[in-house]
């Protein structure tokens, strides 16, 4: 599954964070997802506890989301993502590769196939907080 893929790499790199920060235990863990990826945030958080151990095993992951905003180009509309009314089977897609979206999507105001997206892309480990 997608996210136990997800937890196993952020706890390699928070455990990667601490043995280069020297730190004898982690305290907290920030992660940023994407709206995008449309990752389950449960699943992500119950592979995580499954997987934290040693230096991480006491540590609290706090799973944040960066909403992604699109902006048209020809009438300058702006708009979430969770506004767009897409099927399941094209969010799923999305999911895998956000930048289909430019394939399914259309701006509200006026149609237009052509916008920006603003952020709400990606995995990221924004911090790491611990005991040295």
């Amino acid at each position: 599954m997608h996210e136990w893929a997800l937890a196993e790499a952020i706890i390699s790199a928070v455990s990667d964070v601490a043995e280069r920060e020297k730190l004898r235990e982690v305290n907290s863990v920030v992660v940023v997802i994407g709206e995008l990826q449309q990752v389950d945030r449960n699943i992500l958080r119950f592979a995580i506890e499954q997987l934290k151990q040693g230096k991480l095993a006491g540590a609290k992951f706090i799973i944040r989301t960066e909403r992604a905003v699109f902006t048209c180009r020809a009438c300058g509309y702006k708009w979430p993502f969770r506004g767009t009314n897409l099927p399941e089977e094209v969010r799923e897609i999305i999911h895998f590769i956000p930048e289909t979206s430019h394939a399914y999507v259309r701006c509200p105001a006026c149609g237009s196939p052509d916008f920006d997206l603003s952020g709400g892309r990606g995995v990221w480990i924004a911090s790491v907080r611990g005991e040295g």
